[in-house]
């Protein structure tokens, strides 16, 4: 059993960390035969400027990539589509087809306003009110929080 016992692989845990830095990313798992590793910054918004705990095993430049980000999304509009769930954000129905809205498009209650994947689920995300879309918070294909601004619609 002693010679079963492996050392943890450190180059490992700092690759699946930059991973997190570079696709933006709160939390990441590897499994293999019986090892299993989760990479997290978890409880960190993106939208925060916040230091990342040094024991989520995250590397440094963790912090600077995320602050970059806090400018657009940092704001509290109260006329802001919220992310209802965790996931990936996607404002066409398909890669390369026409968004489902652009700043300046009139939307009515109800209307998909775009999509999120979560859990390999993709679920559309309805216009609450009727109005104009002035802003779109989130680029496409970007991975999203819950209660983070999406889309402006006044």
């Amino acid at each position: 059993m002693a010679d079963k016992k492996q050392g943890i692989d450190q180059a490992l845990i700092r690759d699946l960390a930059n991973i997190l830095n570079e696709t933006d990313l709160t939390e990441i798992e590897v499994e293999q035969d019986e090892l299993r590793i989760r990479v997290s910054r978890a409880g960190t918004p993106q939208y925060v400027s916040a230091p990342v705990p040094s024991a989520q095993f995250a590397a440094p430049a963790a912090v600077a990539t995320a602050a970059p980000a806090a400018a657009p999304a940092a704001r509290d509009n109260k006329n802001a589509v919220t992310a209802p769930m965790v996931g990936t954000a996607y404002l066409a129905p398909a890669p390369g087809a026409r968004p489902f809205v652009e700043v300046g498009s009139t939307v009515q209650e109800g209307q998909t306003i775009l999509i999120i994947e979560a859990m390999k689920t993709m679920n559309q995300i309805s216009a609450p009110r009727s109005g104009k879309v002035t802003e779109i918070l989130v680029a496409d294909a970007a991975p999203v929080e819950y209660g983070e601004p999406l889309i402006v619609i006044e």
